[in-house]
């Protein structure tokens, strides 16, 4: 007989490929919203010189330098994520997805930390 779940019920999503597909989503999810500020930062030229600085002087806050850290990271996770996907889809990876995507999220977490690290040594 079917069995009617809850939307709160996350016993559903306790697998690794369903944490993949959620964070995958949620990280492109991002992207776009990075991409819409990234267009309208650079829509603001069309304003002169003087408020695309200003644009620019407030963007360059340590806020804004750790939230770069941080887009960095998503853009690792989604891109490395996405060669799991592939390698899932094209190259019978089935198999072996949870060890895939174990080691290509650590890859990602050490190319994180290189990184963020040269992001902020740069920034500060």
């Amino acid at each position: 007989m079917y069995k009617r779940t809850r939307f709160y019920d996350f016993t559903y999503y306790n697998f690794v490929g369903s944490w993949a597909w959620i964070l995958h989503r949620l990280a492109g999810l991002a992207l776009i919203f990075y991409l819409c500020l990234h267009i309208w930062v650079i829509h603001t030229l069309t304003y002169g010189e003087r408020t695309f600085n200003d644009v620019m002087a407030f963007l360059s806050s340590p806020l804004f330098k750790l939230l770069e850290v941080g887009l960095w990271g998503v853009i690792l996770f989604h891109a490395f994520n996405g060669v799991r996907i592939v390698i899932v889809d094209f190259f019978k990876g089935s198999l072996a997805h949870k060890k895939l995507f174990v080691a290509l999220v650590a890859a990602a977490f050490v190319l994180w930390a290189l990184g963020s690290f040269l992001l902020l040594r740069h920034a500060f």
